[in-house]
């Protein structure tokens, strides 16, 4: 499924979904041996008989629902169903989250380069847009440790740290080698990514030392998107990003205004990758949405995806 063939006139602005205030959400730094891999392990915990969220158009991610049971809309009109050890993997556009409560669940961002390392090379292209059992896709072993996972956290046995270090050693187990020439794609993309918010395709052409249609192959085989897709994915995430923060000083809202052609191209793009109209991004009703499109993930994921371009966002207070 291209970007191109999805509809974004799917999200209705009456769908309610859950308040931030019952969802709790905490974020964990990875080991240094899994750093270029893992963003960011991270714990969900949600007490409501009945969740809805947004998840944005993201990297793929690794989840281990200890308790509860997710579908995920896809906006082209598939339903895909949570396993125990689950894989989102990367997301061309926001989909629909439903979960049956209560909901606690373990789970990692996976980087392009982790994508790569823990699936043996599989395409992110032919694999976007699924919501699939991660032992599928990461072997057995990891099927089993979503099983141990649950069974240990609700025995009351294990807590987040615990459960870290647990993917932490199964995840090394299974990294395979990523060629360097490729590696160093990957990384040259992130940096093309968080040179503007609106990157040229052309620029990294020239910065590539791979024919344009070898590059092509590439970028769609890591992140799953073609590099012109992938420069409007991350336009507007990081332009939602900057709308959705109150701090965002005028100047800098009119120089996102300016990457797009009009007023309603600018909705159409945020409401396509973000799941979220504009207007409505301060509204903080959608936690995982606030979570993933946070000022903090664009300035702490360099190299790993796409950076917020230097000057961007309100300056940190501390």
């Amino acid at each position: 499924m291209s970007v191109e063939q999805i509809d974004a006139s799917v999200w209705g602005e009456r769908t309610e979904f859950t308040s931030p205030a019952l969802i709790k959400l905490d974020y964990f730094t990875p080991p240094e041996h899994l750093d270029p891999y893992v963003t960011t392990f991270f714990t969900i915990r949600c007490e409501e008989r009945f969740i809805t969220d947004v998840q944005p158009a993201s990297v793929g991610i690794f989840i281990v629902f200890m308790r509860g049971r997710a579908q995920m809309h896809v906006c082209d009109g598939t339903v895909h169903e949570s396993h125990r050890a689950t894989m989102i993997t990367p997301l061309a556009a926001a989909t629909r989250v439903q979960i049956d409560g209560p909901w606690h669940a373990f789970g990692a961002a996976i980087s392009p380069l982790g994508w790569a390392a823990l699936t043996g090379g599989e395409s992110a292209a032919e694999w976007g847009n699924r919501m699939v059992d991660a032992g599928t896709l990461l072997g057995p072993q990891i099927a089993a440790l979503g099983e141990t996972i649950s069974t240990r956290y609700n025995n009351g046995q294990i807590g987040a740290q615990d459960m870290i270090d647990m993917t932490s050693q199964a995840f090394a187990g299974i990294v395979r080698h990523v060629p360097q020439r490729h590696a160093e794609v990957v990384k040259l993309v992130a940096d093309w990514l968080g040179s503007s918010l609106s990157p040229d395709v052309e620029d990294l052409f020239a910065r590539s030392p791979y024919s344009p249609r070898q590059l092509q192959r590439l970028v769609d085989r890591y992140y799953g998107l073609t590099p012109k897709q992938l420069a409007r994915k991350y336009r507007a995430l990081r332009a939602a990003t900057l709308l959705g923060d109150p701090a965002t000083p005028a100047e800098q809202v009119d120089h996102v205004a300016d990457q797009f052609y009009d007023q309603s191209h600018m909705i159409r793009e945020i409401r396509l990758f973000a799941g979220r109209t504009p207007a409505r991004l301060t509204q903080t009703d959608q936690p995982m949405m606030s979570a993933l499109l946070d000022l903090r993930n664009f300035r702490e994921v360099r190299p790993k995806v796409a950076a917020m371009p230097a000057g961007l966002g309100a300056p940190d207070k501390g």
